[in-house]
């Protein structure tokens, strides 16, 4: 077989995971393709990669082909998103010092009351709050603004690439972050922080990552889009066996891929978090998913909500920003080339978001996907289509 070398970018988390296993576990290859993965240091370079086509396709926050759509953050090109590469993952957490002033004030770090926390954290935070995030657009500034947006909690956001977030912490530059593992549980193995919640206690099934391409290159090159979407479609498959946990985080461990411990790769993908230098373990069901739930498919009405809400900070016309947000998410690609694969493809492309309060069941192509609860902290639901 005649080999394709693709230039795949990436940031070194550990939702970038579908794509290390599809190459090292020989998904790409069956597919005929060669993935040449390369690392970049923050999201500003990544995304700079991509845009001037450096890298082929790459692993990007799920907001920012949204953002680009809207005009904003200097946009040059569209951005498709092909498909979704994780839901959940994130991370907030504090600086040691106000750590000691929350269990002072009585918090009790319980992982999983949103609005508790949010309360707790009013009555000590220092004035504004500085949280560091990895970039101006993405799923951990869009958590933060929407848990924080009706609290007594003053913050200034500040950008730190993931992998700087817990030196950031332990040096005073924030007090605070929300970020995506491994790298807020290394705040907490080095002793800078605690971690107070996980992203999914604010919206339970928040698109995080997502497989980017640029929209010229995906229209000029369908077949390898195909073959690429097929590769981490069945990489994600793999990764969602309880069984190939321990494989998938000592390779996601290595140098050149996120360079962290395997140990607290496979804690995340377990979801028993160790919340404190005390060793305090809160287990988080569905901490970080790949694939069930139909956890890869591109949700318009995801979209939707980060159009929606970039639409109100910006001053834009809602309306119209939900309209050209659901315009990036490539729905018929994902239909057109993971039906062949064995995906179990969802009737509709858009849903009302955050109104699933248990596993249900919903009409599919094979009458097998269960959607995950979806629910928001504060119980809102947001329709696409009537916000």
């Amino acid at each position: 077989m005649n080999m394709t070398t693709l230039r795949v970018g990436f940031v070194p988390l550990l939702d970038m995971a579908p794509l290390a296993i599809a190459h090292e576990m020989g998904f790409a290859a069956d597919e005929g393709l060669t993935l040449d993965l390369q690392r970049a240091p923050s999201w500003s370079s990544l995304r700079d990669m991509l845009l001037w086509g450096q890298v082929e396709a790459a692993q990007m926050l799920a907001p920012v082909p949204v953002a680009m759509a809207l005009g904003l953050g200097g946009a040059v090109a569209r951005l498709d998103i092909l498909q979704v590469l994780s839901v959940n993952g994130d991370v907030v957490g504090v600086s040691s010092a106000l750590a000691d002033r929350l269990r002072e004030s009585g918090h009790d770090f319980n992982f999983e009351d949103a609005a508790q926390t949010a309360r707790h954290l009013a009555q000590v935070a220092p004035r504004p709050l500085r949280i560091g995030v990895p970039f101006p657009f993405s799923t951990h500034v869009e958590l933060v603004s929407y848990w924080l947006r009706d609290s007594a909690v003053e913050y200034e956001p500040c950008t730190i690439p993931p992998p700087r977030m817990a030196d950031a912490l332990a040096a005073g530059e924030v007090d605070a972050f929300c970020v995506g593992e491994p790298w807020g549980s290394v705040a907490v193995e080095q002793g800078a922080g605690s971690l107070l919640l996980p992203g999914r206690a604010i919206w339970a099934v928040a698109p995080e990552k997502v497989l980017a391409a640029r929209h010229d290159w995906t229209v000029g090159n369908p077949d390898l889009i195909g073959r690429l979407m097929r590769a981490v479609w069945r990489a994600a498959r793999w990764l969602s066996a309880p069984a190939n946990r321990i494989t998938a985080s000592e390779i996601l461990a290595r140098p050149e891929y996120t360079n962290a411990t395997a140990e607290l790769l496979d804690r995340a993908m377990r979801g028993e978090m160790v919340v404190s230098p005390r060793g305090e373990l809160r287990k988080v069901p569905d901490m970080i998913r790949f694939f069930d739930g139909a956890a890869s498919f591109p949700w318009r009405s995801q979209a939707a909500w980060f159009g929606a809400r970039l639409a109100q900070r910006h001053g834009l016309d809602i309306a119209a920003s939900i309209a050209s947000a659901k315009t990036v998410c490539r729905t018929d690609l994902y239909r057109a080339h993971l039906r062949s694969a064995g995906a179990d493809l969802p009737g509709a492309s858009e849903k009302l978001e955050g109104s699933l309060h248990h596993p249900t069941a919903v009409a599919s192509e094979r009458g097998t996907v269960i959607l995950s609860p979806d629910a928001f902290f504060d119980g809102q639901i947001f329709d696409p289509d009537g916000p």
